[in-house]
């Protein structure tokens, strides 16, 4: 399994338009953080998490030829508004794509993009096609095993994945114990580490380092990060096994 990280940053993405702090001008590459997703590629099939504004500038950068299935862990713009990119690979495959979340994402997005879940023949013009099922617990994506992790989001609820020993925690501010015994045994973790001040619907440095010496991954990737972060000042401040995600970042099981 080789896991790439698409985006590392929050919904702003970094550099903050009209920023002029240390990290929004740095030159440092690691410190220019796109809109959190990643790919994960498995026993032949290639599986995208979400689908950002900068999905088109993600599969330039990172080469991505085909996308066999996505899946949506919430319906936040900054996870959902790049599903027009999709359609380039319906092209390029010949084939509709399948997208996989819980039941509230896949309603959500059969209505605000119902002109992708239309039949093709009342809009042929060029659209993604798309093929949307609900999901829940543990379900085939692809011939893949997933396992979605029911996370806490504020008053919401993100619906994360687990795929072999990996999991994906983006957008949480809290595990459920049922959703912590799903964790077990991984081998590489990516979580939610907005930034260092409290937030109301984010985990925060020192509650996701929380959140990761609970769940006990070999390694942990902190994703979804604001400009607090300046990576080669805070990177080496972090426990061991624990580190910085950053675009581009692979991590191969």
């Amino acid at each position: 399994m080789k896991i790439t990280v698409l985006g590392s940053g929050t919904s702003s993405g970094v550099p903050v338009v009209g920023c002029d702090c240390k990290v929004c001008t740095s030159t440092n590459s690691k410190n220019n953080r796109l809109r959190s997703s990643c790919l994960v590629e498995v026993d032949g099939k290639v599986i995208l998490i979400d689908t950002t504004p900068d999905l088109r500038q993600q599969a330039l950068r990172y080469n991505i030829r085909r996308v066999d299935a996505v899946l949506y862990t919430h319906t936040h713009a900054d996870h959902v508004h790049g599903i027009d990119e999709l359609r380039v690979y319906n092209i390029l495959q010949n084939q509709p794509i399948p997208v996989f979340g819980h039941q509230t994402a896949i309603d959500h997005l059969v209505h605000s993009f119902a002109y992708i879940f239309r039949p093709p023949s009342s809009y042929p013009s060029f659209v993604p096609r798309l093929m949307p099922y609900a999901v829940e617990g543990k379900f085939d994506c692809v011939g893949v095993p997933v396992q979605m992790i029911p996370c806490s989001h504020g008053p919401h609820t993100t619906y994360n994945y687990r795929i072999g020993d990996f999991a994906w925690l983006t957008d949480t501010n809290g595990i459920p114990d049922t959703s912590l015994e799903l964790l077990k045994g991984l081998k590489a973790l990516c979580i939610d580490s907005l930034r260092i001040k409290p937030h109301a619907t984010h985990f925060t440095l020192s509650e996701a380092l929380a959140a990761a010496r609970q769940i006990g991954a070999e390694k942990t990737c902190l994703i979804h990060l604001t400009h607090d972060y300046d990576h080669d000042l805070f990177n080496p401040t972090l426990p061991t096994g624990v580190e910085l995600s950053y675009d581009g970042l692979t991590i191969t099981l």
